[in-house]
C-alpha cells in the first residue's frame, strides 16, 4: 500500500508540473495598486486586461468610502455567526429585496461566495430521484455543484440545443422511473468563450419538457439586458429563469452572491442551503458596499454605456487584424492561438516585458491540448489609448506567431520538462 502523499508527490498535476517555471509570473502573479486599467506587473506599469471590475466600481471614490465607513463602523466581523442563529441584520434583509426587484424575481437570498454557494443551491435543489442535465463548458464551481448530486445526471454539447433535447429525452424517462424531476444548468455568459448560453432556446423546450431551470449569470449581471439584470433580460427571459444566481466578484466589484426566485423557493433554499446555514454571514463591510455598488448599477447607466464602447472597440479591433476572438457575445474577450504551453509562456512574457500588456493565459486542462487562449476583460476604465496600444502590440506579436519565433524561444523550456 502506498503512502496517501506518495502520488501528490510524483504527480503535481496538469498545471503543478509547471510551478517553477510558471510561478509568480503566468500563474499566481502579483498586480499591485490601484485597482484600474493600468497597475504595476514586477515595477513595471501595465495595461491590465485580466481584472473582472467590468463597470469600474472597484477604485472609485464613493465606493472606497461606503466600505471604509462600513468597516469603521462594524469591524470585519459584524455580524458573527451564520444567519440561521445570530448573523441577520436588517441590511441583509434590504440587500436581498433590492437584488429581488432588481432582477424581476419575488425574492433572493445572499450567499457568502458564488463558489461555494452554487455548489451547495444544486446540492439542496435536487434529491436522488432528480436529474441534471447541464452544459459540458459549465464552470468548475457548476460541476463541482454536480458532483454532490447522489443521483443521474447527464451532459449536452455547449450551447447545442439539439444535445439538450436529446437528454432531456434521456432523462425524461429515467425521471418516470425514479419518479423525481429534472433540473437544466446553464450560464448566462460562459466565461472563457464569451458566449452567452441560449437561455431562449432552453425555455423554449419547456413546451415540451417538464423542467427547472438554473442559471449562472456571473458574467452577464451588471453588464446585459436594458437595465444591467443580466442574460435573461438580455434575452426576454428572464421570467423563465427559475432559479436565477450571480455573484458580486465581477460587475460589483466585491465578495459574495445570490440566488432569486419565487418566493417560495428561496424560502426553501434558506433552511437548506448548507454553504450558508454552517457558515458565518456575509460581514456587514460586504453587505453594505453591495447596497452602494447595487445603487449604482441602478442609477448610472453611463457606466455600463462606457464598458460596451470600449468591448466594442477592442473586440472589433481585434477581429479587423485577423485574430480568431470565436463567436463571444459579451464582454469577454478571448484570443485563440495554436500552440503549446511553453509557446504560450514565451507569447505572454513578451506582451507583459516588451509591451506592457497584462492578460491572463488559459491553457490544458482549462481548454483542449495544443490551443491557448489569452483572455481579455475590458472595463468602464479602459481608455481609447489603452486599446489602441493594445492593439498595436498585438499586431506586433503577430509576425512573431506566424514564423515561430516563439516556438524557438521555447524549446528549451518544453526540452527542461520533457514534453
Amino acid at each position: 500500500m502506498k503512502d496517501l502523499f506518495d502520488r501528490i508527490i510524483e504527480n503535481k498535476g496538469p498545471l503543478g508540473k509547471w510551478a517553477s517555471q510558471a510561478e509568480g509570473y503566468f500563474v499566481f502573479p502579483k498586480l499591485e495598486g490601484p485597482i484600474s486599467n493600468r497597475m504595476k506587473f514586477q515595477g513595471k506599469e501595465v495595461i491590465t486586461w485580466s481584472i473582472n471590475d467590468y463597470l469600474g466600481l472597484a477604485n472609485l471614490p464613493e465606493i472606497r468610502k461606503v466600505d471604509g465607513d462600513a468597516a469603521h463602523e462594524h469591524g470585519a466581523a459584524y455580524p458573527m455567526g451564520a444567519r440561521m442563529m445570530s448573523g441577520h441584520t436588517d441590511y441583509h434583509e434590504q440587500l436581498e429585496k433590492e437584488l429581488a426587484a432588481f432582477v424581476s424575481k419575488e425574492a433572493a437570498y445572499l450567499l457568502n461566495f458564488g463558489y461555494q454557494g452554487i455548489m451547495s443551491a444544486i446540492d439542496a435543489l435536487v434529491s436522488k430521484d432528480d436529474i441534471i442535465v447541464y452544459d459540458v463548458d459549465s464552470h468548475a464551481c457548476i460541476i463541482d455543484g454536480v458532483r454532490l448530486h447522489m443521483g443521474k445526471r447527464f451532459t449536452f454539447k455547449h450551447n447545442d440545443i439539439a444535445s439538450l433535447e436529446k437528454n432531456l429525452e434521456r432523462a425524461t424517462k429515467m425521471a418516470e422511473q425514479t419518479g423525481g424531476g429534472i433540473l437544466v444548468i446553464s450560464e448566462g455568459v460562459f466565461g472563457m468563450r464569451g458566449e452567452q448560453g441560449k437561455l431562449k432556446e432552453i425555455v423554449a423546450l419547456k413546451n415540451k419538457f417538464k423542467f427547472r431551470l438554473l442559471v449562472d449569470d456571473a458574467h452577464g449581471f451588471g453588464t446585459l439586458g436594458k437595465t444591467g439584470a443580466g442574460a435573461g433580460e438580455e434575452q426576454g427571459i428572464q421570467d423563465d429563469i427559475d432559479v436565477y444566481f450571480a455573484t458580486f466578484a465581477k460587475s460589483m466589484a466585491g465578495i459574495g452572491a445570490f440566488l432569486a426566485a419565487d418566493a417560495e423557493i428561496i424560502e426553501y433554499l434558506k433552511y437548506n442551503l448548507r454553504s450558508q446555514m454552517f457558515a458565518k454571514s456575509l460581514p456587514m463591510v460586504y453587505v453594505k458596499g453591495a447596497l452602494k455598488r447595487l445603487e449604482m448599477l441602478r442609477t448610472m447607466p453611463e457606466l455600463k454605456a462606457k464598458l460596451w464602447e470600449n468591448v466594442n472597440m477592442l473586440q472589433n479591433g481585434l477581429k479587423e487584424r485577423g485574430f480568431d476572438i470565436g463567436s463571444t457575445s459579451s464582454c469577454v474577450t478571448p484570443v485563440y492561438l495554436n500552440g503549446s504551453i511553453p509557446e504560450a509562456m514565451a507569447l505572454v512574457k513578451d506582451l507583459r516585458e516588451n509591451y506592457g500588456i497584462f492578460c491572463s493565459i488559459v491553457v490544458y486542462p482549462v481548454i483542449p491540448k495544443g490551443l491557448i487562449l489569452l483572455r481579455m476583460i475590458p472595463t468602464a476604465t479602459h481608455t481609447a489609448a489603452d486599446i489602441e496600444e493594445t492593439l498595436e502590440a498585438f499586431s506586433a506579436i503577430r509576425e512573431r506567431l506566424q514564423n515561430g519565433t516563439y516556438k524557438r524561444l521555447s524549446a528549451a523550456v518544453a526540452a527542461a520538462m520533457g514534453e
